[in-house]
């Protein structure tokens, strides 16, 4: 089988998920701009060829590219994974006659007030919604809706230019952050953020993960000082989430999602209520993969390739572990001056800690607001809930990055 892989080079996940179908027998072709020197061996030696292009962004340009390709050498698949490029790779499946998600369908996939038609029509529970762009129309939908609510980008990919708004001035401060985008506005719903991720093949979902955002997203991802957790639960089958799963189930089903990965985030209300968040027909960002291959000790990259290529899945989900990431940012600015707590930590946790992924002395800052792995991380694993909690909130609390 040969499938055409957009950008294994960049995010750098990416070339994990290409490893992932090599490791099945799968012949990689890449598509990218970034020269094959620039990627990791690892990366190059998965790779069976290699088509570059000047731009991913000139959606003509890599349609031309791809058809004169595939006049010389058969393709059968094409992913991405990338959010941004999702609907040129639903293009060209088209124009090559390839299976796999269409324009139409990888619509609903990305545009986040179509998707939640959709699913209203299905009859799921979707936060009451309307799409906007501009001053005017945004203070419509929210007298319509009503505060708390939420303004977010229609297609946009995390929390970014996300607000959420409880009085006139947080409204002000949306709309002037949002200018002329088309943006969704939302009930804001009360309760936990999880996520439902799978992997799927043929419309069966052969894997199954639920993680939890402490704090909510939108919290986290709006103020500096917070060190956010993402933790992957050893248990999902604990009752109140089976609301959850149930919900995520429907909404494949009614989306029509039938090979890959799914990544949808819910909401648990204090009373027990599923409520659909949105959802991503790719694998969840912020290492939240390699989260799940620490819960389960297995490798989740090749138990995609394997749904990808048809393959029996035999990526055993034994979940051993609660797998937490926190992420940290420094206090100051500039580059990085000083790391504090980190040899006491090591002590204190021993094997359960997994990862330290720290920007090293000397390295400027990340902007904070533009990606949650900030300056740096932690991953902790314990089979016990608690432990694992409170690990990871130690590493917010006693870790400390300094800049200046």
């Amino acid at each position: 089988m040969n499938v055409l892989f957009f950008s294994p080079g960049f995010p750098d996940e990416m070339g994990r998920f290409a490893r992932g179908l090599a490791n099945c027998g799968v012949n990689v072709i890449g598509l990218g701009e970034h020269p094959p020197s620039s990627m990791p061996i690892a990366i190059r030696g998965a790779l069976a060829d290699y088509l570059q292009v000047s731009s991913l962004i000139d959606e003509e340009a890599v349609q031309r590219a791809v058809r004169q390709y595939a006049q010389r050498i058969r393709i059968d698949r094409i992913e991405c994974l990338w959010e941004p490029f999702m609907m040129l790779a639903a293009s060209l499946r088209e124009s090559l006659g390839l299976p796999g998600m269409g324009v139409a369908q990888t619509h609903l996939f990305r545009d986040k007030e179509a998707m939640k038609l959709a699913l209203d029509a299905a009859g799921l529970r979707t936060p009451r919604h309307v799409r906007a762009s501009g001053a005017g129309e945004i203070r419509g939908a929210a007298e319509a809706i009503g505060l708390p609510l939420v303004v977010k980008p229609i297609a946009g990919a995390g929390s970014a230019n996300t607000h959420q708004v409880r009085d006139g001035a947080g409204l002000d401060r949306a709309i002037a952050d949002v200018g002329r985008k088309v943006v969704s506005v939302e009930e804001f719903i009360e309760g936990e953020e999880y996520t439902f991720d799978t992997v799927c093949s043929g419309g069966r979902i052969l894997f199954e993960n639920i993680a939890w955002y402490r704090p909510k997203p939108i919290v986290g991802r709006n103020e500096e000082w917070i060190s956010p957790q993402t933790v992957n639960l050893r248990n999902i089958v604990r009752p109140e989430l089976q609301v959850g799963r149930e919900l995520g189930r429907q909404v494949i089903e009614a989306l029509g999602f039938r090979t890959g990965f799914t990544h949808m985030e819910w909401f648990l209300t204090p009373g027990g209520e599923a409520v659909f968040g949105e959802i991503g027909a790719r694998p969840p960002g912020g290492r939240s993969v390699d989260l799940m291959n620490f819960s389960h000790d297995f490798d989740i990259y090749t138990g995609w390739g394997q749904a990808i290529s048809k393959q029996p899945f035999n990526q055993q989900a034994r979940a051993r572990y609660n797998a937490a990431a926190t992420f940290k940012r420094a206090r100051g600015q500039g580059r990085i001056s000083a790391i504090h707590g980190l040899r006491e930590l090591r002590q204190r946790f021993g094997e359960y800690l997994v990862v330290e992924d720290l920007l090293p002395i000397g390295a400027p800052r990340r902007n904070w607001r533009q990606t949650l792995l900030g300056d740096g991380y932690l991953v902790v694993r314990h089979p016990e809930l608690e432990r694992c909690l409170e690990m990871a909130d130690a590493v917010g609390t006693d870790l400390t990055l300094e800049a200046r």
